[in-house]
């Protein structure tokens, strides 16, 4: 890597950062170092970036603000690319939205409101990026990006940069096109529609008072751990099969919301992950249902 590196510094691909603990880059606040991070500032520095990577076939990977990721103790090899300030940015045109992929889901449905423009309510809980929003197809409270989004810029593995719609990116539940393929999302155009601000920031209250009383907002997590499976809410399964507060390590199942798990102060990748096999395995015998992490698990095993 220190070859690469040298190289990458030559080609200005922005701010390289090697051996960079990822713990501090995620909201579980856990994981071992990445071989070099880079965080290009301009679209110009993440083209020339991606394509001298996949020109040196060099192993890549991107990450948003580090919500529903788990990095392996033992780190990651490669290069983890996240979007800088250039990518942070938004726009509003009438009900059409352009915004960064690296802009703040929860700062969007904010503004979004204050504009007057509803469709964005079910993202006030959600602590990732628009660029990680439309790779998951994040959604809560029967909302989700598949239902507001128009268009998204993504750059191509091999550093070509194209527009995909909705259609083309082919949204199921939690899932893209893009979780298939290597890319990143620069942009997104969203169209949202005109309603009343007040009602608009009284049901953003109402849903923000909602997850303060049954979630952990306080403590580090990554948010829902696993996905409702069809007909059932897995925080269900998992707190009747009497799982809350079950801990390994530092990993515990919280106390307040089943399908969170919350880094208690000191724990491990290995600690979560043995946590959520063993509520995998408890709520499959019990229950006869497995659930599947909606969590990405990245990094060296």
């Amino acid at each position: 890597m220190e070859h690469h590196l040298a190289e990458l510094a030559s080609l200005d691909v922005g701010q390289l950062l090697p051996n960079e603990p990822m713990a501090p880059h995620t909201t579980w606040h856990i994981g071992g170092p990445a071989d070099l991070m880079v965080i290009p500032g301009t679209k110009d520095q993440l083209v020339r970036l991606v394509g001298a990577l996949h020109e040196r076939q060099v192993p890549w990977m991107v990450i948003g603000r580090g919500s529903n990721l788990l990095v392996t103790d033992k780190g990651i090899r490669g290069v983890v690319i996240k979007l800088g300030s250039g990518f942070d940015d938004v726009r509003f045109e009438g009900k059409t939205v352009h915004v960064g992929g690296a802009f703040s889901m929860i700062k969007l449905s904010v503004l979004a409101g204050k504009q007057g423009l509803t469709g964005l309510e079910f993202a006030g809980g959600i602590p990732g990026s628009v660029g990680g929003a439309v790779f998951m197809n994040a959604g809560a409270l029967g909302g989700e990006m598949a239902r507001v989004l128009k268009v998204a810029e993504v750059l191509l593995e091999t550093g070509e940069l194209t527009w995909m719609t909705a259609d083309e990116l082919a949204f199921s539940y939690r899932h893209s096109r893009l979780q298939e393929m290597k890319g990143i999302v620069t942009e997104a155009v969203l169209g949202l529609e005109y309603g009343d601000r007040k009602e608009i920031a009284a049901a953003m209250a109402t849903y923000k008072d909602r997850r303060l009383r049954t979630q952990p907002l306080k403590e580090n997590s990554a948010g829902s751990v696993f996905r409702n499976p069809a007909g059932h809410h897995a925080a269900r399964l998992i707190e009747e099969a009497g799982l809350k507060g079950f801990r390994v390590g530092g990993a515990c199942v919280s106390p307040l919301h089943a399908n969170f798990i919350v880094n208690a102060g000191d724990a491990t990748a290995s600690d979560v992950l043995t946590l959520i096999e063993h509520i995998q395995a408890v709520v499959e015998k019990r229950f006869g249902v497995r659930l599947i992490p909606e969590v990405r698990v990245v990094g060296e095993r």
